[in-house]
């Protein structure tokens, strides 16, 4: 069976990654909703979708949508996943799921309540470098995990910026962009979930309203281990990597925070060092076909509600730490 979806939103990433991933795992875009009824044609025509429409009503409506994903900007998540949810449709919905825990539970709560599948768009936990890390940290082959390092600083290409810069009410800021990937990705990667934060924010030019551009800080998880993190909107020439080290051995990871299927991982230990083998498999594609598993019943999503409300409350705690100068701890709720 085809599953038929409908884009709330007509974003970039759809435009740039998630319609080619539905259709190549499968799946079919029938509509597109944009408050705007010219940019949803146009959206529509361009990206070969067969209806556009302006009202959320009228797309949740339609029998013949089976999902949603929503890429609104985030002040817009919860209301439109609960209506979704209400209406009898899956729904995968970037990340941050909300700008609240209580919201991101409001979500969740709905998804439960219908029956229908709620995810996270956390497209890094897909990536082969990641799986492979995981693996090898699971496996025993670095010993005990001590501390890793994440660096995902990068520069906000200009028709990316917008609301990301300058407005906080949208959830706008490096932290609830960036920070919450590195979170889920660090959970997936460790298999253990942050306690307490600490970070300074920077705001480096590109931010206003208050809105940090970049940010440092250290995450403590609940064995002990520490990891650092760096994310930023405003370093153009830096690479991308994600290390885990521990008592018997390190992983060290190059130019993976990114969507491309890319990358290198290296096992280091006393025998040398080994380049892991990656399958180089499109992230959003793996995503995808995890996603319609679940609709079928047959598997979980790559990264589901909980996976979103850890890495919101997280990123919450970041954001609190950078402005108040304070350790805070991750509090979810679950």
């Amino acid at each position: 069976m085809t599953n038929r979806w409908g884009l709330i939103g007509a974003s970039t990433i759809a435009r740039e990654w998630v319609i080619g991933a539905i259709r190549a795992t499968g799946g079919e875009v029938v509509s597109v909703m944009s408050s705007s009824p010219q940019r949803a044609a146009a959206y529509a025509s361009e990206n070969g979708i067969g209806k556009a429409v302006s009202d959320l009503d009228a797309l949740l409506a339609d029998p013949e949508i089976d999902a949603v994903y929503i890429s609104t900007t985030n002040e817009l998540h919860r209301d439109q996943a609960i209506a979704a949810a209400r209406a009898g449709k899956h729904i995968l919905c970037e990340k941050p799921l909300a700008m609240t825990l209580e919201d991101a539970h409001r979500m969740r709560d709905a998804a439960r309540t219908a029956g229908v599948v709620l995810a996270t768009n956390h497209h890094l936990r897909n990536a082969a470098s990641h799986k492979a890390m995981r693996d090898a940290v699971a496996a025993g082959r670095i010993g005990k995990p001590l501390s890793a390092r994440v660096f995902h600083a990068v520069y906000l290409p200009p028709h990316l910026q917008g609301w990301r810069l300058d407005n906080p009410k949208a959830g706008g800021g490096v932290i609830l962009d960036i920070t919450v990937h590195d979170t889920d990705t660090l959970r997936f990667v460790l298999g253990q979930d942050p306690v307490e934060v600490t970070a300074f924010g920077q705001t480096g030019g590109l931010g206003k309203a208050g809105l940090e551009d970049a940010v440092m800080g250290v995450m403590r998880f609940e064995d002990g281990l520490i990891a650092q993190f760096h994310d930023g909107f405003t370093t153009k020439y830096a690479e991308t990597g994600f290390e885990v080290h521990g008592t018997e051995g390190s992983l060290i990871a190059r130019n993976v925070m990114t969507q491309r299927p890319v990358g290198t991982v290296v096992l280091r230990d006393a025998q040398g060092e080994q380049t892991l083998p990656l399958d180089g498999r499109n992230l959003y594609e793996t995503g995808l076909a995890a996603f319609h598993a679940a609709m079928a019943g047959t598997g979980l999503p790559a990264a589901t509600a909980e996976d979103g409300i850890w890495s919101l409350a997280t990123g919450l705690a970041v954001v609190e730490a950078a402005r108040s100068g304070r350790a805070v701890t991750v509090q979810t709720g679950l």
